[in-house]
């Protein structure tokens, strides 16, 4: 069985075996955050910081008075800390990692209590992932769930959909000089981002090389091909089927899809924000200009296998997905949608 994600933080955390399968919160996982360079004290850091930071690490736990954050000489470290203890207190209020990500967008907001970072939340998917495919053999699998936490660049060509890694995109652009690069579909993907290439290394996964992938799923550098009826696509329908389960212990199919054809349309839900714009506007029956729908990247069909797991006034009847792309032709999914938007029934 492969091990993969070593950095997400799965390893530190104690996978409950359920159901549900939950990730129990560990001191652990707390201290790992204190490690991360914007928390971690520096040469110029006041006693008062060193004080904390060490507080923190024997007692990841510890209750922190705002005099505690008071005293610290730098502003910027005292909105640091003040982020990252309200999220710390969420964790430890909820006691898994699921129930947490669950609660900040389902709990109504406290007055007063900071935002969660973005990428906290992005954090967090990426390690329930990791253990909601604890177990996986496929390949094609594990990078499909990347988009769940991880930003991407898309390029369309001749109605291939390739899809790579925005961070790493970013990083050769910024290494590589512009101009001629000779790199095929990755070249024009870079050149369509208007970020400049010229020696890259970013092979275009399939069934034949996608082994690869467990020795370099940190690597972040295989771009997956989402097109409609390619391997990439149908892994990350199996991958979305798996997240729902994963936390709502029910079961799916999702099928990639190339056009609605439903004169009875009755629900959708937008991985994103673009798509979730267009998807609004074209089910309210408004003209969608087809500059602006070349931006769907793809479409599904739900279908509950329990169709008593729906709303009553639409059970049974199928819920479309769509997965899009912004002007610049990055996907930023949210999957957060798939759990507080679908037409789910009232549970007791």
């Amino acid at each position: 069985m492969p091990d993969f994600w070593r950095h997400s933080g799965y390893h530190l955390l104690d996978p409950q075996p359920g159901p549900p399968k939950r990730l129990a919160l560990t001191n652990g996982f707390l201290r790992a955050y204190l490690m991360r360079p914007e928390m971690r004290p520096v040469a110029e850091s006041c006693a008062a910081e060193r004080k904390l930071h060490a507080r923190l690490l024997d007692e990841p736990r510890a209750a922190i008075a705002p005099s505690d954050l008071g005293a610290l000489a730098d502003a910027d470290m005292r909105d640091n800390y003040a982020l990252l203890l309200a999220f710390r207190d969420r964790l430890i209020a909820a006691g898994t990692i699921e129930d947490a990500y669950l609660g900040v967008f389902t709990d109504p907001p406290a007055k007063g209590r900071p935002p969660i970072p973005p990428l906290f939340l992005d954090q967090l998917a990426h390690v329930i992932l990791r253990h909601a495919l604890d177990g996986a053999t496929d390949p094609m699998r594990a990078r499909a769930a990347e988009l769940l936490f991880r930003s991407q660049r898309v390029t369309v060509d001749d109605g291939r959909v390739m899809a790579a890694d925005e961070e790493i995109v970013e990083m050769h652009a910024a290494r590589a000089a512009s101009g001629d690069s000779g790199l095929g579909k990755i070249g024009e993907l870079l050149a369509e981002a208007n970020l400049p290439a010229r020696s890259v290394e970013l092979d275009v996964m399939t069934e034949t090389n996608g082994e690869a992938y467990w020795s370099r799923d940190e690597s972040h550098d295989l771009v997956i091909e989402l097109t409609f009826g390619r391997p990439g696509l149908d892994a990350l329908a199996r991958v979305l089927e798996a997240w729902i389960a994963h936390f709502l212990g029910l079961e799916t199919s999702i099928q990639p899809m190339v056009q609605i054809k439903d004169e009875r349309w009755v629900w959708h839900v937008g991985l994103d924000v673009e798509s979730s714009a267009i998807m609004n506007d074209l089910y309210r029956g408004q003209d969608v200009d087809e500059e602006r729908l070349k931006r769907i990247v793809a479409l599904f069909r739900l279908d509950f296998a329990d169709p008593s797991a729906m709303r009553a006034d639409i059970a049974g009847r199928p819920v479309y997905l769509g997965l899009g792309m912004d002007a610049d032709k990055r996907v930023k999914l949210k999957p957060q949608n798939l759990l507080v938007n679908l037409p789910l029934a009232a549970r007791a």
